[in-house]
């Protein structure tokens, strides 16, 4: 009896030392990720920028960390690839243009992906917005690649509006896309997207106010790819009213859409801090890719002064607009320097996690947060990053440090100059007022209490300015068609000079050509896939399905979109 006794106290003692361990245990931080689509270099005001001024996504910068050299791959498909695996696009299939609604292809399904690691972890992972990495087949989709919970659409882009969705290739019709999970989701109809995702993001997070269980919430918006072709930029009449002065109407409808995933910004950020959770989240902003100043799904968006745009080997195709927040940044309030890729985020935010990653992966991004989440000085850490590597257009680019080798280029070489540039006769009436207009936006009010030095004008125009790239003089050109390149990106961020001919950068030159060597050997087929004829909206009710396995009616329907499929 007495051994009895003793053995039920000590287990006793046992149960309540767990229970005081777990409860002293720190909370895995939530994650939050806020992505926009085809967001320029120069279209958030914290580069400088004065003809409109995003207050929200700047405050998030000054009161955090600014990512002055983020990269992404130049493309939608590619970069969201690179983000969720961690991988370069050559290693998962996603190296040769993006996936088109009526493609029969995927990113890789042999790819262990960030809301996996997450789940796996114990997160609860939520997507909202786009996808955009495959849905011909079920496997594909957002709820069978790690995601507990999709709520928006699978495909390229829709309308702003009416959430459909046509692509820019002959004979396919309009097709509604947008679901809650594998289901169409139809309420709604006519609420502008940007608000629609973001009340959608913002019950997530009061939903997940009370649990123990962390969050993981990527909210993917639209905005400010371009909708349909007959109808590319849209935004609600208010808001392009707010920016009458601002002469080009494309441009001005441009702003409105900014200004409405600015407002977006600042609705999560405060719905965070409304429920407590700011404290112990990671919220990360940025653009998947540069933006489309002229040509195909134009959005007259800037990437001033680099050269290039989207799908493009130069800085203004891959070089992004980024910010990072979290109460464990300890040098909150300053630049970020150290070259960053978007495949970084998956080991960089397992880390911040404290999740440790199987060796078996075989990751390209690698673990930046110490450098992060350390001290403003801390050394930077030799990054290679493949900014492209695609032998069917016979392209390539990868960065080394600060240098930069590129071999041919995209679209014969239209788009590879400096494609726009500041109106400066479009000033935004706010910016007399600017550093009082940060303060004053939602971001600022909710993270001002974490402020480990107050944010003064003084502070606000000092980090304005060290964040605005300078071009120097232009000394000798490069013709990419006819020619290689290579850059000092540090000295030289608007690829001015080439220095292939320089001796004594002929060690350099060298040996970025043998690792693109290298890299094209460990290179994976291209997943890209011809166009099916099954794929076409008329024959599933006229929305985008998974068509690969789900039959075709058998007469194609005459689509009217005032009830089908909605």
């Amino acid at each position: 009896m007495w051994a009895l006794s003793t053995f039920l106290l000590l287990l006793c003692l046992q149960r309540v030392k767990s229970d005081e361990a777990a409860a002293a245990a720190p909370r895995r931080p939530n994650i939050i990720i806020i992505m926009a689509d085809d967001m320029g270099f120069d279209d958030v005001s914290f580069r400088g920028g004065r003809e409109f001024l995003t207050p929200n996504i700047d405050a998030l910068a000054y009161h955090g960390r600014l990512l002055d050299r983020l990269y992404a791959p130049a493309m939608c498909t590619p970069s969201r690839g690179a983000l969720l695996s961690g991988r370069y696009p050559i290693h998962t299939g996603t190296q040769h243009f993006v996936i088109s609604n009526e493609e029969p292809w995927a990113l890789t399904l042999n790819a262990t992906l960030l809301p996996e690691i997450l789940k796996t972890a114990g997160y609860s992972t939520n997507l909202v917005g786009k996808w955009h990495l495959g849905f011909s087949r079920p496997e594909y989709t957002p709820t069978q690649r790690g995601f507990d919970y999709h709520f928006g659409y699978w495909g390229a882009y829709i309308d702003y509006y009416q959430r459909r969705s046509k692509m820019p290739i002959a004979n396919y019709s309009l097709g509604y896309d947008f679901r809650r999970n594998m289901e169409l989701e139809c309420r709604d109809r006519g609420v502008y997207v940007t608000d629609l995702l973001t009340t959608e993001a913002e019950r997530l997070i009061k939903e997940h106010a009370d649990k123990e269980q962390p969050l993981f919430l990527m909210l993917s918006h639209l905005a400010t790819h371009t909708a349909n072709e007959d109808d590319p930029l849209q935004a609600p009449e208010e808001e392009i009213r707010k920016f009458s002065y601002i002469r080009d109407p494309n441009r001005r409808k441009f702003a409105a859409m900014v200004s409405k995933l600015d407002q977006s910004v600042g609705r999560i950020i405060s719905t965070l801090a409304a429920t407590d959770q700011l404290e112990n989240s990671i919220v990360i902003f940025y653009s998947d890719n540069g933006a489309p100043s002229v040509g195909m799904f134009a959005n007259t968006g800037s990437n001033f002064p680099l050269r290039g745009q989207k799908n493009t080997p130069w800085e203004g195709g891959v070089r992004v607009a980024g910010a990072i927040w979290s109460s464990q940044l300890q040098a909150r309030g300053s630049i970020f320097s150290q070259p960053i890729y978007v495949a970084d985020w998956l080991p960089t935010l397992s880390h911040a996690a404290g999740i440790e990653l199987d060796g078996s992966l075989k990751l390209d991004g690698i673990d930046l947060w110490p450098q992060l989440a350390g001290s403003a000085d801390a050394p930077h850490v030799p990054r290679e990053i493949l900014h492209i590597l695609d032998d069917e257009w016979r392209v390539s680019a990868i960065q080394l440090g600060q240098w930069k080798y590129v071999n041919g280029t995209t679209s014969a070489g239209q788009y590879d100059s400096v494609l726009t540039y500041r109106e400066l006769d479009n000033l935004d009436p706010r910016e007399s007022s600017y550093p009082v207009t940060v303060r004053n936006s939602a971001t600022s009010r909710a993270l001002s209490r974490y402020d480990l030095r107050r944010l003064t004008q003084r502070r606000i125009s000092t980090i304005r300015q060290s964040a605005t790239v300078h071009c120097g003089d232009l000394q000798r050109s490069c013709n990419p068609l006819v020619e290689e390149c290579l850059y000092d990106t540090e000295t030289d961020p608007c690829e001015q000079n080439n220095l292939v001919y320089s001796a004594r950068h002929s060690d350099v030159l060298a040996a970025l050509q043998r690792r693109i060597r290298e890299l094209r050997a460990s290179a994976s087929t291209p997943g890209n896939r011809a166009s099916m004829a099954e794929a076409n909206p008329t024959w599933h009710t006229c929305a985008w399905e998974t068509f690969e396995v789900q039959k075709p009616k058998l007469v194609p329907l005459e689509c009217d979109y005032q009830g089908v499929p909605c």
